[in-house]
C-alpha cells in the first residue's frame, strides 16, 4: 500500500480510513492495540511531512501501534465529531476513546514524547524477545539484547535477573555474581534464589583439582605465562570462559608473539561463536594488542 507521502507501507500497521472501516478501527481495533489517528490532507505540506514522520515511528517502534490516516478532504464529518481543528492533528484511541493528542505541526521529537506515555518502552521489548530466545536456550542472542536493556531501563531487576540467568548458562559466574549481589532485598525472590543456587552449583563443579593445583602455582609464580596458558585451557574446559579470554590476553600484552596463545585465543572465539557479546569484546582487545 502507498501511503500519502508515497512510501510503502505495512497495511497491517498503517490504515486509510473510510466510511466503511472508521468505527472498526477507531472504537474496536482500539480496545486490542493501540492507535495513533493523524488527520491530514494533500493539501497541507505540514500535514504531508508529519504523516511521514509518525510512519517512521511506526516503523521505529515495529508496528506496536495502528497508524490510522484521515484525509479530512474525505472524511470532514468524522474531524468535525472528533473536535478536529486544525491541520494536522493526532488524536491517541485507547479502549475506544480519544484519551490524548496533539493540534498543530509537531517535530519527529514531540511525537515521540506523545507516543511513549503509550507504549512499551524500548527496554520491555527487547526484554520480551530476549524472553522468548531464552525459551530456545539461545543465551548469546539474549544477552545481545539483555545487556543494552539492563542499562537502558536502570538496571531494572527482572532484566538483571533474565540477564544473570543468561551469564550463568554461558558460564560467565563472575558477570552473574555481581549482578545478583546488587539485586534488593525486595527483590530478591525466587527466581533469584534459583539463581543464587545455580550460580553456587557451577562455581563448585568447575574447580577441578587440575585447576585448583594450576591456580596455586600461579599464585606463586605469577609472571609464569606457560602457567597462564595451561590454567587458561583448564578455565576454558569448565567453562569459564572469561577467566581463559583475560588470562590469554594478558600473555599477548606481555608477548603478543608468544608461543600459541594467539591460535588458542581464537580457537575458543571460534568455539563460542562471533556473535557472543564475549568474544565481540575481546576481539577488540586483541586488535589493540595486535595493529
Amino acid at each position: 500500500m502507498l501511503s500519502p507521502t508515497g512510501i510503502t507501507t505495512d497495511p497491517s500497521t498503517i490504515v486509510d480510513v473510510n466510511e466503511s472501516n472508521v468505527q472498526q478501527i477507531l472504537i474496536e481495533q482500539s480496545q486490542q492495540q493501540l492507535v495513533v489517528c493523524h488527520f491530514w490532507s494533500p493539501q497541507s505540506p505540514e500535514a504531508m511531512a508529519q504523516t511521514q514522520a509518525l510512519q517512521a515511528l511506526n516503523g521505529e517502534y515495529q508496528g506496536h501501534f495502528i497508524l490510522a490516516l484521515v484525509n479530512i478532504d474525505d472524511m470532514m464529518a468524522i474531524a468535525q465529531q472528533l473536535g478536529v481543528q486544525s491541520l494536522p492533528t493526532v488524536l491517541i484511541f485507547q479502549a475506544g476513546q480519544a484519551v490524548d493528542g496533539l493540534a498543530g505541526p509537531q517535530t519527529p521529537e514531540a511525537l515521540k514524547e506523545l507516543l511513549e506515555k503509550y507504549l512499551p518502552k524500548p527496554w520491555d521489548l527487547q526484554f520480551q524477545q530476549a524472553s522468548e530466545l531464552m525459551a530456545t536456550d539461545d543465551f548469546i542472542a539474549a544477552i545481545a539484547l539483555l545487556e543494552p536493556a539492563f542499562i537502558d531501563s536502570k538496571n531494572r531487576p527482572d532484566i538483571s535477573l533474565a540477564l544473570s540467568h543468561c551469564y550463568i548458562e554461558r558460564a560467565r559466574l563472575d558477570e552473574a555474581e555481581s549482578l545478583l549481589s546488587a539485586i534488593l532485598m525486595a527483590d530478591q525472590d525466587a527466581y533469584f534464589q534459583q539463581l543464587q543456587s545455580q550460580l553456587q552449583l557451577k562455581r563448585e563443579s568447575a574447580h577441578s583439582p587440575e585447576m585448583k593445583a594450576l591456580e596455586k602455582k600461579l599464585a606463586e609464580s605469577p609472571e609464569d605465562m606457560d602457567i597462564k596458558m595451561q590454567l587458561a585451557v583448564q578455565y576454558y574446559e569448565q567453562q569459564l570462559y572469561r577467566k581463559a579470554c583475560e588470562l590469554l590476553i594478558g600473555v599477548l600484552q606481555v608477548d603478543k608473539n608468544y608461543d600459541g596463545c594467539r591460535k588458542t585465543l581464537l580457537d575458543i572465539f571460534k568455539s563460542l561463536g562471533n556473535k557472543d557479546p564475549l568474544v565481540i569484546e575481546f576481539q577488540r582487545q586483541l586488535f589493540s594488542i595486535l595493529y
